[in-house]
């Protein structure tokens, strides 16, 4: 009989408990959790063509930011918790040449461009390159690819709301596309591949989705140029992420370039004005005019990479 009634008495222990170990936050979980329809409403970029989308919502009580990924460009179903968020909404289909940090607030959300080490058009080492004074210390950084992004604050999420609640972003495109037009270059004859490689610096190095602006670290960025040798120039286009929003810097524009010989030259030009006053921030373009290659001398040889060091051509460019 003792035994049966210390069997019931643990028994009621054991319930007791189980019920006082409930705990208010998985209550919250399993009972105050809405049916949410995130859309993406793309009124503001039309020809957007996002493969997958992400939508970060930010509680009003500084705790851990909720994350969702979306297959769609039109956004899709998420059951998220009841409260008040601040939310960003942005493509998820970003290359290697893109990293995001600094997520735990909607103010410090980055997404900035990794490391360029090797350029794309002769494949050369980005630490051996002959750099500007102003740009020396910059990092090399890639460009980046196409984002779209929005935030929305104020998210409210009643938990005695019944039915599915629309939470609408209106992405639009933050990145900004530069191109270059180098015109009337003598002896264009003389290079050596398909694309020359170049580099343009005081860029931002990443883009503050919530506070809508540009980072103050400045990077340079390299990008190809394609020579047109009937038209005696070389083009350009590519995407950055524009100036650095209050560390304005000096722009310097530098091309490297082997000629058939196994030369190696290089010429850089201050396009600060070009870039800075540009009438539209987002579409900027860069024209120099005059640039002289080198002769070369008749019966000097096929190309032979990297025989001489690089070597300056110093003329000076009417822009």
């Amino acid at each position: 009989m003792r035994h049966h009634v210390f069997t019931i008495a643990l028994l009621a222990c054991s319930a007791l408990t189980l019920g006082s170990c409930r705990h208010k936050d998985l209550w919250y979980e399993e009972n105050s959790r809405m049916d949410v329809y995130v859309v993406f409403d793309w009124r503001n970029a039309p020809d957007a063509q996002p493969e997958s989308m992400m939508a970060y919502f930010y509680p009003a009580d500084g705790s851990q930011e909720l994350t969702y990924t979306f297959a769609d460009r039109e956004g899709g179903h998420a059951s998220v918790p009841a409260g008040t968020y601040c939310g960003i909404g942005l493509n998820g289909d970003t290359s290697y040449r893109l990293g995001i940090r600094n997520t735990e607030t909607p103010d410090g959300f980055e997404v900035y461009t990794k490391d360029a080490h090797e350029l794309e058009g002769y494949g050369l080492q980005a630490r051996s390159l002959p750099r500007a004074e102003e740009s020396a210390e910059e990092r090399m950084a890639l460009t980046p690819d196409m984002v779209w992004s929005d935030r929305q604050d104020n998210i409210e999420l009643p938990d005695d709301f019944e039915g599915t609640r629309y939470i609408t972003f209106y992405p639009e495109e933050i990145v900004c596309h530069y191109t270059v037009d180098i015109l009337d270059v003598e002896n264009i004859d003389n290079l050596h591949g398909a694309s020359v490689d170049a580099t343009l610096s005081g860029m931002a190095e990443g883009y503050l989705h919530g506070k809508r602006s540009t980072t103050d670290v400045a990077v340079t960025m390299p990008f190809t140029l394609k020579p047109e040798t009937a038209e005696r120039s070389m083009h350009a286009e590519f995407l950055t992420f524009g100036e650095c929003d209050t560390n304005k810097v000096r722009h310097m524009l530098t091309v490297y370039m082997y000629l058939t010989d196994g030369s190696k030259w290089y010429k850089t030009i201050d396009v600060s004005d070009q870039v800075s006053t540009a009438p539209d921030p987002r579409h900027v373009h860069i024209v120099v005019r005059g640039l002289e290659l080198p002769k070369i001398i008749s019966g000097s040889g096929g190309f032979i990479p990297d025989v001489d060091e690089w070597r300056d051509i110093s003329i000076d460019l009417p822009m």
